[in-house]
């Protein structure tokens, strides 16, 4: 892609066919004057097969895979219907306590209807991949490029890879009901915070997000207690924001009675906004009940 140049040693304003006007060309919506005109039009430069390929590391190229990352995650779980993100450390081993757990949540998460969304790597990701395939339900893993090698685990029955980590982001929480976070490192808490921040500033719907593991996430509750909270740096709801529990059964149950109580407060407002109509003669015929 041709950067802008210098105007010095430029005799592109004697090519106007006015002698007073400078030389100027359009390319798509930008207006070249001057020394920025260029001999060549914007086709002929795309049908040039010796021309550079330096463009390809640019930004505007970057902007438009980052498009077709989003639209790639979009169309591929736009039909996924409800499902539950589990995140959890991808060193845990098969014979860890905690993989038999995350295994047993996927099949109980499967049979309560619900999808299960993983990063698609070893460990926690793929016990509960694993429990929901198999179980017969429907296993999703987003993965993401690093610079060691790490493919989707074999228990993925609907992957994608993507380059960028905010891309994968977004698909983890626009299409799950809730979080479910088992002992992890870096990532696993990179997703926690990410999840609390835009629950606590509201830029997504209320979703529970829960521990799984009260041993190994106490320390962490504690200081969010005694230093976030007592320092004023969070309020008491904030805390709240989490549930935690040693209980894959207990976990099938926060969700489903978060999900009851969205749909009873959808009910209750529903029937706020008819009365409020009808008491103001906005709707005068009811369907009568069978």
């Amino acid at each position: 892609m041709s950067s802008y140049r210098s105007r010095r040693g430029g005799d592109d304003a004697d090519r106007s066919i006015h002698p007073d006007r400078p030389a100027e060309k359009q390319r798509g919506p930008v207006t070249l004057r001057r020394g920025q005109v260029q001999e060549s039009t914007t086709d002929q430069r795309l049908l040039d097969a010796d021309g550079p390929s330096d463009w390809v590391h640019t930004d505007p190229w970057r902007v438009l895979r980052i498009q077709s990352e989003f639209v790639e995650g979009f169309g591929l779980l736009a039909e996924l219907g409800p499902a539950v993100s589990v995140f959890g450390s991808a060193r845990t081993q098969p014979d860890d306590p905690l993989y038999a757990q995350a295994r047993e949540l996927g099949r109980l998460l499967s049979d309560a209807g619900y999808g299960v969304i993983t990063g698609g790597g070893p460990g926690i990701m793929e016990a509960a991949n694993r429990g929901a395939s198999e179980s017969g339900g429907v296993s999703v893993g987003l993965g993401i490029e690093l610079p060691f090698e790490q493919r989707l685990n074999d228990w993925v029955d609907v992957g994608i890879n993507f380059r960028y980590f905010f891309v994968r982001k977004t698909m983890f929480l626009k299409y799950a009901q809730a979080f479910v976070v088992f002992p992890g490192g870096f990532g696993t808490l990179d997703e926690l915070f990410e999840a609390l921040t835009l629950v606590q500033t509201r830029k997504v719907t209320m979703f529970p997000v829960v521990l799984f593991g009260s041993d190994y996430w106490r320390g962490l509750l504690d200081w969010m207690r005694d230093q976030l909270l007592e320092s004023e740096r969070i309020s008491a709801p904030d805390l709240r924001l989490v549930q935690v529990t040693d209980d894959v059964r207990d976990v099938v149950r926060i969700i489903d009675g978060s999900h009851r109580d969205d749909r009873d407060e959808v009910e209750a407002d529903a029937a706020r906004r008819l009365a409020r109509d009808v008491g103001e003669g906005r709707v005068t015929d009811l369907p009568l009940e069978a």
